[in-house]
């Protein structure tokens, strides 16, 4: 791997970063995670999208760019550094969107790819039910075939935007007399529709950003089906694959936490305890380890290679990075860090202490890391079960 850029990757990055020095909002926007938040957010997606930054992976021909993976690291790398607000659409643009563009219809994609490109409809997932969360092959909500529909009827859980969002991808057992992996399918449905139910959940800093999804009798017709009937767990594990690989977390969301722990390592240096500069060390260190691994990993992917089952070991390392990273910088905060969000404490402890609170998930969603560790030790390793 060569890690010096070419000069057309250079243009790229000047090219990127005069846009968002002239457009990205000068001041912050609420959480997407609040009703007002989500619809500001909304409109950045579609301000992205003017400038055709929403999606520079995808071919042109659905509004990307055709850019290639270390193009993207480039951009990722630039928007970080921009402190460009957070993707409410990123479960359909670094998701949903990939897998129809390998899976879906032309039709799908005509359909769903431009009103999702341009923030106009937004995303969530329904996956996870109260019984099916890690061990997503117990899932028992059904989408039953009757003519040109499927009638579904159960619950979801956990499902991230679905508060706010206009859509859902989910996987459902279209087969009631199926079991585990076998008899399920992935369906796309409007969250406003007839039979279904949304009642928010409101997550440890008060906000709204999952919801219990419940349908019942609720109709979606049968070209909202991704793929085949049946073959909906290859499909959501491809989805799972982008989920837990390169795309929904990219390293330089990491790298500009890294930094930001060491600004506040030296503010507050003369109170530190004991060791926790190594630590503090340890983490910048491990920031830039898992750039180089992505780089390395997308390098391999140009080339023809494919992620597989090391994407697992992806996603442990940057939750479990993610959670180290917030654990010091509550420590460093000392007094504010532990008491909570309030009026009394500063902008700077406020972001800290909703970061941290948002880190303690990372080890749960995308797949717990318990549930990684049995693939990396069934599916790399070789070990029984």
């Amino acid at each position: 791997m060569d890690l010096r850029y070419t000069k057309q990757q250079e243009s790229f990055r000047k090219e990127i970063r005069k846009w968002f020095k002239s457009n990205v909002p000068k001041e912050k926007l609420l959480s997407f995670d609040t009703k007002e938040g989500f619809e500001q957010h909304r409109n950045w997606e579609k301000k992205l999208s003017e400038g055709r930054w929403t999606a520079i992976t995808w071919p042109k021909i659905y509004g990307g760019r055709d850019c290639d993976l270390i193009e993207w690291l480039i951009f990722e790398e630039e928007y970080y550094l921009a402190n460009s607000p957070g993707r409410v659409n990123q479960n359909g643009i670094f998701l949903l969107g990939p897998t129809l563009i390998e899976y879906g219809t032309d039709e799908q994609k005509e359909r769903f790819l431009p009103e999702m490109i341009s923030g106009k409809e937004i995303w969530s997932q329904a996956w996870s039910e109260p019984n099916a969360g890690s061990d997503l092959a117990a899932l028992q909500c059904k989408a039953i075939r009757k003519g040109d529909k499927y009638i579904i009827n159960g619950q979801k859980t956990w499902s991230s935007r679905a508060s706010f969002a206009d859509w859902a991808f989910g996987l459902f057992r279209s087969d009631p007399n199926s079991n585990r992996h076998q008899g399920l399918s992935f369906l796309l449905f409007p969250l406003n529709a007839e039979g279904i139910t949304i009642r928010p959940i409101s997550q440890l800093d008060g906000e709204q950003g999952f919801a219990e999804i419940f349908f019942e009798n609720a109709e979606v017709p049968v070209e909202n089906l991704v793929g085949n009937e049946g073959d909906g767990w290859s499909i959501t594990m491809a989805t799972a694959g982008f989920e837990r690989g390169l795309m929904l977390r990219s390293p330089a969301r990491f790298q500009l936490t890294a930094r930001k722990l060491v600004n506040l390592y030296l503010n507050k240096e003369k109170n530190a305890s004991s060791g926790i500069r190594e630590k503090v060390i340890q983490c910048c260190l491990d920031a830039e380890a898992y750039a180089l691994n992505t780089y390395w990993t997308a390098c391999k992917l140009i080339h023809g290679g494919k992620i597989g089952f090391e994407a697992s070991t992806n996603k442990i390392f940057w939750s479990e990075l993610d959670s180290e990273m917030h654990e010091l910088a509550i420590s460093l905060l000392e007094a504010e860090g532990s008491l909570g969000i309030n009026d009394q404490i500063s902008s700077e402890a406020v972001e800290w202490i909703k970061g941290f609170l948002f880190s303690l998930a990372g080890p749960i969603y995308a797949g717990t890391n318990e549930i990684q560790r049995n693939i990396i030790a069934e599916r790399i390793l070789g070990l029984p079960k």
